[in-house]
């Protein structure tokens, strides 16, 4: 039998556990995991967001997993991940696949540019320039690669780089030539997976985004905003370049046409932890996360755009100037 002074301690313990949030009869320390599927190029500044956003609010865990966009959705759809917030490096894939069955909402929070990431051993690498990338491509000893097309937008976006690119330096084939010079195990499902291919020197060159190659201290080519994906301006030319990818159901195809680069964020229906999620949504889009990304390479949109403002929660309607 438990001695009256152990006994009091005891209750004691027991009580001060229960007044800090401890109970092993619910998962509390699950509860306060946030989980966040998000793009490969969002991997360093979301890396940098959660520790800071763990400093500020210790009751909570941040778990980050980076995949390609489109594979984030598919794991929400096709293998019922439980996520808290998902960071997409195109919206389109949070509206096509995501909604409304998955998901009520999605911002529109962050931009980017294609460049060609290359390295001082990168065949060429003293010549290439704005002007010429694609002639030296071509050049028979050099390899190059980008990201699968049906798994990460990077890759398509790529590929419509590389259309807008025939018509713009006026090269007869030029898309198709680069198409077929490419071998397919120079693709990987996510752009950040190349970048050890480059650096081992298996690849020459990258299609990848400007923020990344920033990240990484690395040599790129800047290209034309006429190619680039980044220009508004040039939103009507983005257009003439399309391409295939899979859609929601095996056997469905999307027809994505290029346009401005627009990274998204939400929140699945099904989230484990929403208080969790919108808190860090809420980071994300505020004056500390946003200068986390400005400082990745990342300029943020102002304001962010949302649709469905009617089904936004209610503590994210603060970053919109008109709901």
């Amino acid at each position: 039998m438990m001695k009256p002074i152990t006994f009091i301690l005891f209750v004691l313990i027991t009580l001060l556990l229960f007044s800090c949030g401890f109970n092993e009869s619910e998962p509390g320390k699950q509860a306060m995991e946030i989980r966040v599927l998000h793009a490969g190029s969002l991997s360093i500044p979301f890396k940098d967001m959660a520790q800071t956003f763990m400093k500020k609010y210790p009751q909570y865990k941040v778990l980050l997993e980076g995949h390609g966009s489109r594979s984030c959705a598919r794991q929400i759809t096709d293998l019922k991940r439980r996520v808290d917030v998902m960071g997409s490096a195109d919206s389109a894939v949070i509206r096509n696949l995501l909604m409304p069955e998955y998901a009520d909402f999605c911002i529109d929070f962050t931009t980017n540019e294609m460049v060609i990431m290359y390295t001082g051993k990168s065949k060429f690498a003293d010549t290439i320039n704005a002007d010429n990338w694609y002639e030296i491509l071509l050049k028979p000893d050099v390899q190059y690669g980008h990201s699968d097309p049906n798994a990460d937008p990077c890759g398509y976006r790529s590929v419509l780089t590389w259309q807008l690119a025939e018509t713009y330096y006026k090269v007869e084939n030029l898309f198709k030539k680069l198409s077929e010079k490419m071998p397919e195990k120079n693709i990987r499902s996510k752009e950040v997976d190349l970048i050890a291919l480059l650096e081992t020197g298996e690849l020459d060159y990258i299609f990848i985004y400007r923020s990344v190659a920033e990240q990484h201290q690395a040599k790129y080519v800047i290209l034309p905003d006429e190619i680039n994906l980044k220009s508004a301006e040039h939103a009507e030319f983005y257009k003439t370049a399309s391409l295939k990818i899979t859609g929601k159901k095996p056997g469905e195809w999307i027809e994505k046409k290029g346009a401005p680069m627009v990274y998204g964020i939400t929140m699945p229906k099904n989230a484990p932890n929403p208080e969790g999620g919108i808190k860090f949504i809420s980071f994300v889009l505020g004056k500390e996360g946003q200068e986390i990304m400005k400082k990745n390479g990342q300029p943020e949109i102002v304001p962010p755009r949302v649709d469905n403002k009617d089904k936004l929660p209610e503590a994210l309607k603060k970053f919109f100037y008109e709901i």
